[in-house]
């Protein structure tokens, strides 16, 4: 079997362990994990906070109203969608109830943190050339450290540590539930962040590499978790 097709095996297999998964309580709570979604070796990964109410009802990533505004800018930038591996920091939907609806609540750090190895997993299975973090939760969770998403938004950021090239922006929700008068301006904003990355996307449009083997050896939970689904 091809490292790309064991790859894919491992993250379906991935996907299906979440199920399970009790190391924070959002798990109890969820209707189902939302896991990533996209092809072994995407040009790009865009991670996100956690699933929202739509997500958690249909088990996709980005199908929710982020979702479609993210699909809209994907539209606009020209970008291919089945280039890109969508996924979140946090696998399980945390909300609180009003009445009969379902609030998004932000995750706290350590229910980020408990989940942690499923992204790491996706990120060592994936290998992309490079990641978007949208909103303060995913970037930490890429960058291992708080992130300013004002400050630091609309560039590159290259992680040493890890090799990870980084572009950080604001989450589709900011946009959705920003000012109306200022939304057009904020939209612009964010298209110009994203089209950052568009020149890997030219790149791969030109010419798409088969998949590497992780160069990089990863963290121990990371590699056991790899080793046990794929067996």
């Amino acid at each position: 079997m091809s490292h790309r097709n064991e790859a894919t095996a491992a993250l379906k297999a991935l996907s299906v362990a979440t199920d399970s998964c009790r190391e924070c309580p959002l798990g109890a709570y969820a209707t189902q994990p939302v896991f990533g979604e996209g092809p072994v070796g995407a040009v790009l990964m865009v991670v996100g906070e956690q699933p929202g109410d739509k997500e958690d009802l249909l088990g996709r990533p980005f199908v929710g109203p982020s979702g479609k505004l993210f699909d809209r800018a994907v539209a606009e930038l020209g970008w291919s969608r089945d280039k890109l591996y969508v996924t979140n920091a946090v696998k399980h939907f945390k909300y609180e109830l009003r009445g009969k609806r379902r609030i998004h609540k932000t995750p706290a750090q350590r229910e980020a943190e408990a989940c942690h190895h499923w992204l790491e997993s996706e990120m060592e299975l994936v290998q992309p050339r490079g990641y978007i973090a949208l909103g303060a939760t995913a970037a930490r969770s890429l960058l291992g450290r708080p992130v300013a998403v004002m400050k630091e938004r609309g560039q590159w950021i290259d992680d040493e540590t890890t090799g990870r090239r980084v572009l950080v922006t604001l989450h589709p929700s900011a946009l959705l539930r920003g000012d109306p008068a200022q939304r057009e301006a904020a939209w612009k904003a964010w298209l110009k962040d994203l089209s950052v990355a568009s020149s890997l996307m030219r790149k791969a449009a030109v010419k798409q590499p088969a998949a590497k083997p992780p160069t990089r050896p990863a963290a121990g939970h990371t590699r056991r978790r790899v080793r046990m689904v794929m067996e």
